[in-house]
């Protein structure tokens, strides 16, 4: 399963949130996951991939070219996909990924929570969100949510599209026991015809 990931850009967080990116990297390719990310080697994105490699998992980075003329580029990706721009870049990330694992982060994750949040929540995807927020981070977007649902401004499936968790565990069951069931590729069904 491709698991994609999005996380934190930022260098000035607590050093735990770079241990939880670790230890989601760690526990993804442990599992026998492809993790998508964003391409980056700062701050959890880097945390996250490197991690990923370090225990034999295979990492896909898209990143837009404005950021690798900046030279943060994961150049030691498996893939590395480079876009023309940020826009591009999601629409990458949406498309490699089975599923979607939001970290603690600042507003460019939270830009790319909505907008997978949303697609889902409209039906334009089935495949699993969830948020794994073991200090908090998020509780007062979740209360906003509430409050947005009892004013009228979200649809009740709001709540069926996305899962709220605070153990890296509890967050890889959701992941892998909602994922949708994966269609061989022709190549697989080419190569086990007889």
């Amino acid at each position: 399963m491709n698991v994609c990931v999005y996380c934190a850009s930022s260098q000035k967080i607590d050093p735990k949130y770079l241990d939880l990116a670790a230890q989601v990297g760690a526990e993804l390719a442990g599992r026998g996951h492809t993790l998508v990310s964003g391409g980056a080697t700062v701050s959890c994105m880097g945390a996250v991939t490197r991690a990923a490699r370090a225990a034999g998992g295979r990492t896909i980075g898209v990143i837009p070219q404005v950021l690798v003329d900046i030279e943060i580029a994961d150049t030691e990706s498996d893939e590395l996909i480079v876009t023309s721009d940020m826009r591009e870049r999601k629409g990458v990330m949406d498309a490699r990924s089975d599923a979607f694992l939001v970290l603690p982060g600042g507003i460019g994750t939270l830009e790319e929570l909505f907008e997978i949040w949303t697609a889902r929540v409209l039906g334009v995807h089935d495949r699993p969100l969830v948020i794994l927020d073991p200090w908090g981070l998020y509780a007062p977007l979740r209360q906003l949510i509430d409050d947005m649902y009892e004013a009228g401004f979200t649809r009740a499936n709001v709540y069926d599209g996305i899962a709220w968790t605070s153990t890296l565990d509890e967050a890889v069951a959701h992941l892998e026991s909602k994922a949708p069931h994966l269609t061989p590729s022709a190549t697989d069904l080419t190569e086990s015809t007889p």
